[in-house]
């Protein structure tokens, strides 16, 4: 099992920063401790509110119908790690927008099973993002000891509570109200790295239908293969309906919440891309919702990562953007137009090195490079690791700084690096 980090952990032991300033290094003594579960830390939370660079956070917002404050979420709590830059992130929907790339997407899926099933599925799309751990967990058969449970991967608002990590969280309460078929889209929240196509917040859809013995016993076919085979007819005409005539191939896969399980892959642009996760819901979850005598089929995808493909968007920043130049590029019902780029600033590259405790994990250390730079951050890769004959290990990171607005100057990253 992942245990969680004491609340007053060092993420770095002995830590000098060494950072790349006109072909030389610079050492600077920059040592400090973290909460892995607070906001808190040396980096003073104050002195990065008020730099020119952070956008204001809303001191509250409505989720689903529901008020929530900014101490509802960020909380002075030892078993707290939401930042102020996620709880910005919330109540954003950018999957509510019918003329961003994640709203058109979400909408073509809704077409496709409005044409094919006659209206049947209920859609959900403005659930609140903050669960129980039992829902986001424990109702979906996530074992004890599973990673996405530990707090180096799951924004937790109190020990009890978190911010959904996948859109599965709803599919239970919705099984219980009695709901047999059903969409569910949402944003979801991950700590995660740093890269062009890795973001704390994305979006995903969640798809069940149930179905009754009346169903399968006519066809001769038992529930769970009745089931399969009609949760592949239906994913595989939602990828044609998406990406036209392509090829497609069927992976077999784990989730603890589906058995039998499957990835559909497409060969799309000359290469096999991972399209959706699926597979017939486990009996324990159905029994639980009190449909005993039930078998059902349930798939979930990511928006960013089919829209980045259909759009051509290549940085999941730019969801997030409000610049113009992107958003004037996309209407509501125009699946599939290709983005085109409005800018090449370039990069601006930082390394930086020290040494590390046995509680460091790179996604603290992604967490405080976005808290200090936001969305300025566009990579933070581990270029190089050493170990000395005491044992202690050093990593080298490459941190690549680059807006998607305007160009950056040296001095400008220089300051955030030694921040």
């Amino acid at each position: 099992m992942a245990v969680p980090f004491a609340a007053q952990s060092t993420l770095f032991s002995k830590p000098s920063f060494f950072l790349h300033r006109n072909g030389t290094f610079r050492i600077l003594a920059f040592s400090f401790s973290i909460s892995s579960f607070s906001t808190s830390n040396a980096l003073s939370a104050d002195k990065i509110r008020s730099k020119k660079w952070r956008q204001p956070v809303l001191s509250a917002l409505e989720l689903g119908g529901v008020q929530i404050a900014k101490d509802d979420v960020v909380r002075d709590d030892p078993t707290n790690n939401v930042p102020d830059s996620i709880f910005s992130k919330l109540g954003m929907q950018l999957h509510r927008r019918d003329q961003h790339p994640l709203g058109i997407l979400k909408n073509a899926i809704f077409d496709y099973f409005d044409t094919n099933y006659s209206n049947k599925f209920d859609k959900f799309d403005n659930l609140c993002p903050i669960v129980s751990t039992k829902a986001n967990f424990d109702d979906v058969l996530v074992p004890a000891d599973h990673v996405s449970r530990s707090y180096n991967d799951t924004y937790y608002i109190d020990s009890q509570t978190v911010l959904r990590c996948h859109t599965s969280a709803h599919q239970a309460e919705l099984l219980r109200k009695g709901h047999t078929h059903f969409l569910v889209t949402g944003d979801v929240y991950r700590r995660d790295s740093i890269d062009s196509t890795h973001y704390p917040v994305f979006h995903q859809m969640e798809g069940v239908r149930v179905f009754s013995p009346d169903d399968w016993e006519a066809s001769g076919k038992d529930g769970t293969q009745y089931a399969a085979e009609d949760l592949k007819k239906c994913l595989e005409g939602l990828a044609r309906h998406l990406f036209g005539a392509v090829e497609m191939r069927w992976i077999d896969t784990y989730f603890p919440f589906t058995n039998p399980s499957f990835e559909l892959e497409i060969y799309f642009q000359e290469k096999w891309l991972e399209v959706l996760g699926c597979g017939v819901t486990e009996q324990e979850i159905l029994k639980r919702s009190g449909k005993t005598d039930n078998v059902a089929w349930a798939f979930g995808l990511g928006l960013e990562r089919l829209a980045m493909v259909l759009f051509d968007i290549p940085d999941i920043r730019l969801f997030w953007t409000t610049d113009e130049r992107f958003t004037s590029q996309f209407s509501k019902g125009q699946l599939g137009v290709k983005f085109k780029p409005f800018s090449k600033y370039p990069p601006c590259f930082k390394d930086m090195s020290f040494w590390i405790s046995d509680s460091f994990t790179e996604n603290n250390l992604c967490e405080i490079v976005r808290g200090v730079a936001a969305d300025l951050v566009e990579e933070v890769q581990l270029i190089d690791n050493f170990t000395n004959k005491k044992g202690m290990t050093s990593h080298c990171y490459r941190i690549a700084y680059r807006s998607m607005e305007r160009s950056l100057t040296d001095d400008e990253i220089n300051e955030l690096q030694v921040f």
